[in-house]
């Protein structure tokens, strides 16, 4: 089976970095677009960012798009999440998830996504 294991996850103070790592086993990653999901208390899921299995590259939300870069390296089964300029609102559960089906781009929505990590909690303290 798919298994999907986070890390990189902690504590950091607004304006500084940190990455979060997926390492992805029982696939293939070059099967899947991968994605980055984040969740904070009282909040629903909401997308993070993207990149695709084939065509059509990264995509991020609004949010995000000028401060975190998410890459992905094949030959290593796993992916990332780089975190730049963190800002408290940052703070969330940080879920990494595949998509299998999507070929070219890659979705915006959770529910099309078919595996998923545990989660991986980012604090970010004034």
């Amino acid at each position: 089976q798919v298994q999907l294991g986070e890390s990189g996850g902690g504590l950091v103070q607004a304006g500084g970095s940190l990455r979060l790592s997926c390492a992805v086993s029982g696939r293939r990653l070059n099967l899947y677009a991968v994605g980055w999901f984040r969740q904070a208390p009282g909040k629903e899921r909401e997308f993070v960012a993207a990149i695709s299995r084939g065509f059509g590259g990264a995509q991020y939300a609004d949010l995000v798009k000028d401060r975190f870069s998410i890459s992905r390296n094949n030959a290593e089964n796993t992916f990332y999440l780089h975190m730049n300029n963190v800002k408290p609102e940052d703070t969330a559960v940080y879920y990494c998830a595949l998509d299998y089906r999507r070929t070219v781009g890659v979705s915006f929505l959770a529910e099309q996504y078919d595996y998923w990590g545990q989660g991986t909690q980012v604090t970010v303290t004034p």
